[in-house]
């Protein structure tokens, strides 16, 4: 099946990583980014592909309401839909807020709304989380803490929103909710990594790395609705998508909402 993916934030380093894995699938690909400066660069990822690439300039700091991603939604009319945008902590704290909160619910909203939609793959990161998961330790849960105090504004947009996808995710049955969470981004390349519930709260996640397992959970034919950690570390990538969905791996597990 030729599947056709919505990828929000499509001029991010992660979403360039992760265009061409999806492009090698024969999967259509339409990237949504806001400046219309980066077109020809991005459309560069489509060439020599088997799929085929589409890019949309759209502004998100102007999505306002659910209408608003809906019309887009049905614009290009995927069957996944990719959230990689944001404003990464950077800039004023009301456009973290605009658009890592409120025009994610907008998008997520919209394609769980949507019946062709049957997968929303969030990136969101490791310290999103209200309370102390069952295998972390008191000092474990200290050392997350510690670490996400300088994204404050940052961490309460994105723990807004992932909650949003995990409740869209567990109403619809027929539509997976996927929260990819990883640990400090770096530009190392592709490697082994720690999936689910990891053995420590923090650590660096190679860009490549968290492209790839996109990929993967999006080629994943038995994936649920789910929240998965992820860091650099020891297992296939391969092994630990396969084990994570045949096990129900849910790092969600005691959130007030779980």
């Amino acid at each position: 099946m030729s599947n056709h993916v919505l990828v929000l934030g499509g001029s991010g380093k992660i979403s360039q990583l992760l265009t061409p894995l999806l492009l090698q699938r024969s999967w259509t690909v339409t990237s949504i980014i806001r400046n219309p400066d980066q077109v020809a660069s991005l459309q560069k990822l489509g060439e020599n592909q088997k799929g085929k690439l589409n890019v949309l300039v759209r502004n998100l700091d102007e999505v306002k309401s659910e209408a608003q991603a809906r019309s887009i939604i049905d614009e290009v009319k995927p069957n996944y839909v990719v959230w990689s945008a944001g404003a990464g902590g950077k800039g004023p704290p009301e456009r973290t807020f605009t658009v890592d909160r409120d025009a994610a619910t907008y998008f997520i909203r919209a394609s769980a709304a949507t019946p062709q939609v049957t997968k929303f793959l969030m990136i969101s990161f490791i310290g999103s989380r209200l309370k102390k998961p069952s295998w972390f330790s008191n000092a474990d849960w200290e050392q997350q803490l510690k670490g996400r105090q300088k994204l404050q504004n940052y961490y309460e947009a994105k723990i807004a929103a992932d909650e949003v996808l995990y409740t869209e995710g567990k109403r619809r049955k027929d539509f997976a909710g996927i929260n990819l969470r990883p640990g400090l981004l770096t530009d190392e390349p592709a490697g082994k990594v720690e999936l689910g519930k990891l053995s420590k709260p923090n650590g660096p996640s190679s860009r490549t790395s968290v492209a790839h397992l996109a990929a993967l959970l999006l080629d994943s034919q038995d994936v649920r609705s789910c929240w998965l950690d992820m860091l650099d570390g020891s297992e296939d990538p391969e092994a630990a998508v396969q084990r994570v969905v045949k096990d129900g791996v849910d790092c969600a597990e005691g959130e007030p909402f779980y």
